[in-house]
């Protein structure tokens, strides 16, 4: 197995998943493309590929990883199994049978824990997850990785926060 340099991911990312058209973004917003993780996410070698040059984004002092469903969940695992790092799943919304969890998964409060996302475009509802994972399981989020930043707002967000981010790549890379 081989991993695809960075300059031959992208290329593999706009050819696989890279839509042009009208269309209505998560925030409300209308783009004239759309990066569709489902389908790359399931390509093997892509999604190794994105874990292996994201995994230098991860700061050293992270004891677990965590991907909100359903798009991040596929990235987080192949992060977690690049950097051996544990990861846990962040639901959107507890659900109502079982064990109704927010958190999926073994952590401890108080570990230092990084969010990681497919695409961030405002960086709202990864903002609003990682104050629930501070309220409701007591961990401490300390910051945000992606693989693609759409750069409508989503750096300011997080820096009104105080929260890191970093993005593997940015609609520049896309040519947008």
């Amino acid at each position: 197995m081989r991993y695809y340099k960075r300059t031959e991911l992208i290329e593999k990312l706009k050819e696989v998943a890279l839509l042009e058209g009208d269309f209505v973004l998560r925030s409300g917003k209308r783009s004239k493309y759309y990066l569709d993780k489902y389908l790359f996410e399931g390509i093997p070698g892509i999604i190794r590929s994105l874990a292996h040059h994201m995994a230098r984004l991860v700061p050293e002092d992270v004891t677990r990883l965590a991907g909100v469903e359903l798009g991040a969940i596929p990235v987080v695992t192949a992060l977690s199994l690049e950097t051996d790092i544990p990861c846990i799943f962040v639901r959107k919304s507890v659900k109502e049978h079982g064990t109704t969890k927010l958190v999926e998964g073994v952590f401890e409060p108080g570990e230092r824990v990084l969010m990681v996302e497919d695409v961030v475009t405002t960086g709202g509802q990864v903002l609003q997850m990682i104050e629930r994972l501070k309220a409701d399981a007591g961990l401490s989020v300390v910051g945000v990785i992606a693989v693609l930043d759409r750069a409508e707002g989503s750096r300011e967000a997080f820096a009104d926060a105080n929260m890191p981010f970093n993005a593997l790549f940015n609609r520049e890379d896309l040519g947008f």
